[in-house]
């Protein structure tokens, strides 16, 4: 007791200061941001002690979940909040608040073996027939004679949506033509990489270190230019969401990714910045 009460003096005497522990900003959602949150929240946390950002993945309609059920501060999405989700979860006083962080592409991306037997070009209409199960051999596409490898995203993810609503025709499209499902950009990337005649889409950041081949969607290249500008047919953007005014540590957050240092650092990881 003595040596508690003495601390007590010397706190209030201003001999010692107090460890005050940093307030946690919780972020979760798309694995399409997933990479340029987590590359922001490294430095923003060496840079400053008031808040402690930990980041996780799960895909959009997971962070949006978590944001409206309050086990996240912030969502990543790489899509827009949906009308059920709104009905779902704002209030009268409590609306979802919407951030641009960042433009994406959706890459549609084959195996380096088929890339270099001359498929380096598909319309979106050849990858709807791909996907509906309609076209199932490379050899009906230029390629070598292979059967196709078709890669998805699982339900839940903002890229399956997007992919599905640009080149299916709706969000809830059916894909007789997939092979497999995968839980995240890594997932469909290193499933690609493994396999000799697969095609799988995925984020711009995934797709720019030549592990697989993006090719041209009815003949627009999946560039910088060509996303930021709209151009490419599967360009989106990407965003934050909070669910009312952000609390004083993800308004934090949300300053440092939008600055010139935060940019400068999701430019370096593959990002095509606002």
């Amino acid at each position: 007791m003595r040596l508690l009460a003495l601390i007590a003096v010397m706190l209030v005497m201003g001999f010692i200061s107090p460890v005050l522990s940093a307030t946690d900003v919780r972020v979760s959602g798309s694995t399409t941001v997933l990479p340029l949150a987590s590359v922001c929240a490294e430095s923003f946390n060496s840079e400053q002690s008031d808040y402690r950002v930990t980041v996780t993945g799960g895909g959009t309609g997971v962070g949006i979940t978590d944001l409206g059920e309050g086990r996240s501060d912030i969502a990543m999405a790489s899509r827009e909040v949906t009308d059920t989700e709104r009905n779902k979860y704002e209030t009268a006083d409590r609306k979802f608040n919407e951030i641009l962080v960042g433009y994406d592409g959706i890459v549609v991306a084959v195996s380096p073996q088929i890339y270099e037997a001359g498929v380096r070009e598909l319309t979106k209409e050849q990858v709807r027939m791909i996907y509906a199960g309609e076209v199932s051999n490379w050899k009906d596409l230029g390629g070598p004679d292979r059967r196709i490898y078709a890669i998805a995203r699982r339900a839940g993810s903002g890229t399956r949506d997007t992919f599905n609503e640009v080149i299916m025709g709706s969000k809830e499209a059916e894909t007789p033509g997939v092979s497999t499902e995968a839980a995240d950009n890594s997932a469909v990337k290193t499933a690609i990489k493994g396999s000799d005649k697969a095609i799988g889409y995925l984020g711009y950041s995934y797709a720019t270190d030549g592990a697989v081949k993006g090719v041209a969607l009815d003949g627009v290249e999946p560039t910088v230019d060509n996303i930021k500008s709209g151009k490419y047919p599967l360009a989106r953007k990407l965003y934050f969401y909070t669910l009312g005014e952000p609390s004083p540590g993800a308004q934090a957050f949300i300053d440092f990714v939008l600055s010139s240092r935060g940019q400068a650092l999701a430019e370096k990881a593959g990002y095509i910045v606002v």
